[in-house]
């Protein structure tokens, strides 16, 4: 059962929003239990999942990297909108996700108690 839902659908230079996220989803695993908690990327949300971005060309601290960190907080309902990926193309996940169909990932959402979006 997903009590807390993180949805990432921005994308992770420009605004705070993504990084204030994160923070919030690592923040909640000390509340909940691992199982609880799940992680949506759709539209622009998944260019936070490219690998070795370079935010310090644009004057950005590059805060991707901290989703390593969903292994080591067990986190692993983790889930990309295929639709999203196929149509920016191939990326390099910095982490594992799984890949759902956009109504899919849509009724997986609607299952969780909470809903936050970044």
């Amino acid at each position: 059962m997903i009590k807390l839902a993180f949805v990432f659908r921005s994308a992770p230079f420009g605004r705070s929003s993504c990084r204030e996220g994160l923070d919030a989803l690592l923040a909640a695993s000390a509340f909940c239990h691992e199982d609880e908690i799940a992680v949506f990327f759709m539209d622009d949300g998944v260019f936070n999942l490219i690998k070795d971005q370079q935010g310090e060309q644009i004057l950005q601290k590059d805060f991707t990297r901290a989703f390593k960190l969903l292994d080591l907080y067990e986190i692993e309902q983790r889930y990309c909108c295929q639709q999203s990926l196929q149509r920016f193309g191939e990326i390099d996940p910095i982490i594992k996700t799984a890949v759902l169909s956009r109504e899919a990932l849509l009724h997986k959402l609607q299952q969780a108690e909470k809903v936050m979006a970044f």
